[in-house]
């Protein structure tokens, strides 16, 4: 019963504001300007350096109610697999179950709520900006070893370039060996006898 009663501490404690916080920080700090365009509208411009995450809706949505109001929680309007989900639970008692039937019925009531979260984040029908800011990061990445690549060449061909011209200069004669040439060589103006 101890057992049973320290794990539900720990399960509850998991679950306060300060620790969900702190999971928040440890993602990426990019800085991602979202936007929802409809129809051929213009994207709101964003600083350079940013992720831009469009969603692009139909035109026709601009003026809709969204969809996640445009259905009611009346029990008339349950599918059938929900109803029957819900018929499973019935006969479920004792430890992790998430009843007050039995001793430690108490301890599945967190995993329920954690199962039914993910299940309605899963299903959810609003924009997933999280996948169109993976997807923008895939994209933002792909192309940056081609511009390494690149930008290697550029550099290489500038050493080469400079190194040439290093060379060229040390065999280029000094001013000091063009004046002696210049004084062995025969006077052009000099009348020959012949």
């Amino acid at each position: 019963m101890k057992r049973i009663l320290v794990s539900a501490a720990i399960a509850s404690a998991a679950m306060l504001p300060g620790a969900v916080s702190a999971q928040d920080e440890v993602g990426p700090s990019d800085d991602v300007c979202m936007a929802i365009v409809y129809g051929e509208d213009e994207a709101p411009a964003c600083d350079d350096g940013m992720i831009v995450v469009i969603a692009r809706l139909p035109d026709g949505d601009r003026y809709r109610i969204p969809e996640n109001l445009r259905f009611s929680d009346d029990p008339e309007n349950t599918a059938w697999a929900r109803r029957v989900e819900s018929l499973e639970m019935i006969g479920s008692f004792g430890a992790l179950s998430c009843s007050t039937a039995a001793a430690g019925g108490f301890t599945g009531c967190t995993q329920q709520l954690l199962e039914q979260a993910y299940g309605e984040k899963r299903n959810s029908s609003n924009v997933r900006f999280s996948e169109l800011i993976a997807a923008a990061r895939a994209e933002r990445l792909s192309s940056i070893d081609a511009e390494a690549a690149a930008e290697q060449q550029r550099v290489e061909q500038i050493e080469r370039e400079y190194m040439e011209r290093l060379e060229a200069e040390r065999d280029a004669p000094t001013p000091d060996e063009t004046a002696e040439e210049s004084s062995n060589l025969p006077d052009p103006g000099a009348q020959t006898d012949g």
